[in-house]
């Protein structure tokens, strides 16, 4: 295990990561920027939760040993329940799908600011939204707006869709000039975006992805996105707290070193929770992840025969 087990705070990996990225210098595109394209995954991320678990003390640092026995227990875990991820129904998959069963985590929670890794309060407002959202979760679901985005293989949201889960966890950064193309495996979103500060669109404007506007700050690729809807969420597959339309996300990839990109998240959304918070997670290179092909699309067969069955059920008066 690396010196980053000994210190797996997210805030230790932060710092880390930007004391690596004032001494890794990345190679340099024909046109100057620093080059970090390549295919990526967050695989070895895969079960570390966005909040710290109440076991685990907000600060301060654990040794080798007992972190390696927190990541051996979560993999026995893993492995225990695969083949059952998904329900008795259908499940995810037989284990030989998964990527995550030898995962390798480099800390046990994401959230590094609050200090506390904690998420903050939600606003009344937000509190109000996600009550409304568990109303329309049933468990036998048998209307359209009882399945998520990510259930009808629309969206899983800007930041669900690098989030790690069991299989699926590549991304593909692509740079030309005055560009950055940060291309998803799971639900197949290609974001394309600007470096050269180009006005937004008009408010009115508005996608699942957001607006992205990039620039270089030293080697660290900065992003802002703007102009959401208020129809995704914030967490694993696109589930999780909802948002509001204000929502601003800034990210940044921090190269630190030829294998790895931090990738940083910052989250703003005055109208669901009473501060802005941050998490972060390493980005591994490796080309044998490319980004295979996502065949799951909006109206695809599985949604209309759960809608067809749940129907037929109805019909013949089984709840």
């Amino acid at each position: 295990m690396t010196g980053a087990a000994q210190s797996p705070t997210p805030g230790a990996q932060s710092a880390q990561a930007r004391a690596a990225a004032k001494t890794y210098s990345p190679p340099r595109t024909p046109w100057g920027d620093p080059d970090i394209q390549g295919s990526y995954t967050s695989t070895d991320e895969n079960g570390v939760p966005l909040e710290r678990p109440n076991q685990y003390p907000a600060q301060g640092t654990m040794t080798d040993a007992e972190f390696r026995k927190i990541v051996a227990q979560r993999q026995e875990q893993a492995r225990a329940s695969a083949g059952r991820i998904g329900g008795a129904q259908t499940g995810a998959g037989p284990p030989h799908w998964y990527e995550h069963l030898d995962a390798a985590p480099t800390q046990l929670w994401l959230i590094s600011d609050p200090a506390d890794g904690k998420l903050p309060a939600l606003t009344p407002e937000g509190q109000q939204r996600m009550a409304t959202l568990r109303k329309t979760r049933v468990f036998e679901p048998s209307r359209w707006e009882h399945f998520s985005l990510y259930d009808r293989c629309i969206t899983r949201g800007l930041i669900g869709s690098i989030l790690p889960v069991i299989y699926g966890n590549s991304l593909d950064i692509t740079q030309g000039p005055g560009h950055v193309v940060i291309r998803n495996e799971m639900i197949h979103e290609a974001r394309v975006i600007p470096l050269d500060n180009r006005p937004r669109p008009a408010d009115t404007i508005r996608s699942y992805m957001g607006v992205s506007r990039g620039r270089w700050e030293g080697t660290t690729l900065v992003i802002e996105t703007t102009n959401f809807t208020d129809r995704t969420q914030i967490g694993i597959n696109g589930n999780g707290n909802t948002h509001s339309d204000a929502l601003r996300v800034t990210e940044r990839l921090i190269p630190t070193d030829a294998k790895t990109v931090r990738w940083e998240v910052t989250v703003e959304d005055p109208k669901t929770w009473t501060r802005a918070w941050t998490f972060g997670l390493p980005l591994k290179r490796d080309e044998t992840q490319q980004v295979v092909e996502y065949a799951c699309h909006e109206g695809n067969y599985g949604l209309r025969n759960m809608l067809t069955g749940a129907a037929a059920a109805e019909a013949a008066g089984r709840p």
